[in-house]
């Protein structure tokens, strides 16, 4: 099931006597176990019938005694069990799903990891319960959920704000709707709309000086705008670690060396598809082109994989991060 389909049943209160939520994605295994917690049961009833376990202090025969247990003075009992990962002899959890009680909601967070579907549990559990694997977002994908995200508040996002948070938080959804929820709260009164400017007021990465940037003037040979970025990463580079920019250098480039070889550059939506991104990017990557032929972008994605391994210590004794960001970029430009 997809994580909307099992919110809208438990808002209809459909409920399944299992729900086994695993993957390498937390935030939706999160708000699906919080929405349980907060609204299966009433406040009075929590007390004698919402329990909550770990799977670093629980065996599984407790996590299948307390689920066995009947509600008290109401229609439902809720066994929620966080770090389930944790419990060794999973599989034993067999005994209980074969004939789970309908009157229980079992809640397994299975974090950063998944159940073997070849092994009877799976099956059971698909059979009679909820079976839910939170996957990783890929990074092409995060500019699209922030933005869908921020429509369910009735709030927009600019597409290079968009793109600035993704190069900074990466594809982890609980921090992005973290720093969102504080966006969305620091809005003015009246604005709907957050710019990279009201990123830079209240989160504190600079609109001007950010890899993003950094792509932006590299592809379009900006000398001095380069060297001034790369200046102020030299002197931040708590803010502004090395192997996130190499990283990121590196995606703009690969890119780069995808667009020359796209036969049909006339279609701007079939190119951002192909390169995964939004099309609002497509220019970045069409003037990026224009300077770089194919030998020299081929020449530069080696020379990122060179200065990856100096900026860990091969060929490399003593030159700081931020001097070797300064040779690659004149390296990149020259």
């Amino acid at each position: 099931m997809s994580f909307e389909q099992i919110i809208s049943d438990l808002k209809n209160k459909i409920y399944k006597p299992i729900y086994f939520l695993s993957g390498d994605e937390p935030y939706f295994i999160d708000l699906i176990t919080k929405y349980i917690h907060d609204n299966v049961l009433t406040d009075a009833e929590k007390s004698f019938n919402q329990t909550v376990l770990y799977g670093k202090e629980s065996e599984i025969h407790t996590v299948i005694n307390t689920a066995k247990r009947f509600p008290m003075m109401a229609n439902h009992q809720v066994v929620i069990v966080k770090e389930a990962q944790n419990i060794k002899n999973i599989d034993d959890l067999i005994h209980y799903a074969e004939n789970p009680l309908n009157s229980t909601l079992l809640v397994i967070n299975y974090k950063y990891k998944t159940l073997d579907k070849r092994k009877k549990l799976y099956k059971v559990i698909n059979q009679k319960g909820v079976l839910f694997e939170s996957k990783k977002l890929y990074d092409n994908e995060v500019p699209g959920w922030i933005n869908a995200y921020l429509k369910k508040k009735n709030r927009t996002i600019d597409p290079g704000a968009g793109m600035l948070l993704t190069e900074y938080l990466g594809n982890d959804l609980g921090k992005i709707s973290n720093e969102l929820e504080k966006l969305i709260i620091t809005l003015p009164d009246g604005e709907f709309n957050i710019t990279t400017t009201h990123i830079e007021r209240n989160i504190g990465i600079s609109k001007d000086y950010n890899v993003f940037e950094l792509n932006k003037a590299l592809g379009q040979k900006n000398v001095l705008k380069a060297n001034r970025i790369v200046n102020y990463f030299s002197h931040n580079p708590k803010d502004n670690p090395f192997t996130m920019t190499i990283a990121t250098l590196y995606q703009f480039y690969s890119k780069t060396l995808t667009y020359h070889f796209i036969k049909d550059k006339r279609d701007r939506r079939s190119v951002a598809a192909t390169l995964k991104v939004p099309p609002f990017f497509v220019g970045d990557y069409e003037k990026a082109a224009k300077y770089y032929n194919p030998k020299k972008t081929v020449e530069i994605i080696s020379l990122l994989r060179e200065y990856d391994l100096k900026s860990k210590g091969y060929n490399n004794v003593s030159t700081p991060p931020g001097e070797l960001l300064k040779e690659l970029v004149y390296k990149i430009l020259h």
